[in-house]
């Protein structure tokens, strides 16, 4: 790792949530990872593995029911879990911004669309009104909103689900943030317009050598954006690699399973590969590796915590069982 193009560390990340019962549910468990200048990180893994929490506790934007318990959050050299809620409203938006999964949840419903976008034009760029409405126009225009003028003084209602996806990026990119989350950006989008958004994210990357987050289910826009691959799975990332460790050498069982249940269209199958069994529940994780129920290569010494291995170059595997990864490949998950 180079530390002198570092954009942002998370270290030991731990988030918590707690039920009426004030019972613990660990969400984000541990987890540790970086982001170079101009570098695009995906994170990937099932439903409920903690990859949105994990975002939103970058932003600080954790719900009152949950609390970061522990860990370092180091962009620019300032650790953003120290700062004063004041602080961190500089710096949301200016420098890290997020593309929220739901658009329809995350757009104000009362007002226009032009007022949502330019207010963070306003904060952080000390634009006046007209001068903030142009760039808002702008920015419409760039992430390719037809009649951009007239979308401006419409709400979020009036616009279909695609067009509100496009707007929430817009928002997101208006103030050229250093680290751009994007968690499912091309959600509801046509593969035609998933295409075009993805190009114009990787254009403004360039430009203005911005670190991206990409939170997605799609491991096809992985092989063809991201550059590292961190894969979670029930609060934990379990292997981390580049692009090519993960797709042609992947060294988890569950890394392996996730590529292994996706269609392709050069082996006939009869069905489709899963991997048994669900996401723990976070109130109930088994001890030792947390796959292991699902695993067909779980024994006694899945019931210890697994260690972090460095198997290649920046390549690195939480599991007991790396090295038997080839079994898979005639034996599949069935146990």
């Amino acid at each position: 790792m180079e530390e002198n193009n570092l954009l942002l560390q998370v270290q030991d990340l731990k988030v918590y949530f707690y039920t009426e019962e004030k019972e613990e549910l660990k969400a984000v468990d541990g987890v540790s990872f970086y982001l170079r200048e101009g570098e695009t990180i995906a994170l990937v893994g099932e439903s409920g593995c903690g990859k949105s929490v994990t975002s939103l506790a970058i932003l600080r934007l954790i719900d009152s029911d949950g609390k970061i318990q522990g860990g370092r959050i180091i962009l620019g050299g300032k650790d953003l879990l120290s700062l004063s809620e004041k602080e961190m409203r500089e710096i949301r938006g200016r420098d890290i911004s997020m593309i929220f999964q739901e658009p329809s949840s995350a757009l104000n419903p009362v007002y226009t669309i032009g007022d949502q976008i330019m207010e963070a034009i306003i904060l952080h760029q000390k634009l006046s009104p007209p001068q903030a409405r142009k760039a808002a126009e702008e920015v419409l225009r760039l992430v390719g909103i037809p009649e951009a003028q007239k979308r401006l003084d419409e709400y979020p209602h009036e616009l279909s689900g695609g067009m509100k996806q496009r707007a929430m990026i817009a928002m997101a990119l208006s103030c050229r943030p250093k680290v751009l989350i994007a968690d499912e950006p091309t959600t509801s989008l046509d593969v035609t317009i998933q295409a075009q958004i993805l190009e114009l994210i990787e254009k403004l990357q360039q430009q203005l050598n911005m670190g991206v987050i990409l939170i997605t289910h799609d491991l096809g826009v992985v092989a063809g954006m991201a550059e590292r691959v961190v894969v979670m799975y029930a609060g934990k990332v379990v292997e981390e690699g580049s692009r090519r460790d993960i797709f042609h050498n992947p060294s988890h069982p569950y890394t392996w399973g996730l590529l292994h249940s996706i269609p392709r269209l050069d082996v006939k199958q009869e069905k489709l590969a899963i991997i048994p069994g669900v996401v723990p529940d976070p109130l109930n994780f088994p001890s030792g590796c947390r796959f292991r129920n699902r695993c067909p290569l779980e024994d006694e010494v899945c019931l210890t915590e697994p260690q972090w291995c460095e198997i290649e170059d920046q390549h690195y595997v939480y599991c007991h069982h790396y090295s038997q990864i080839e079994i898979l490949k005639t034996r599949g998950f069935s146990q």
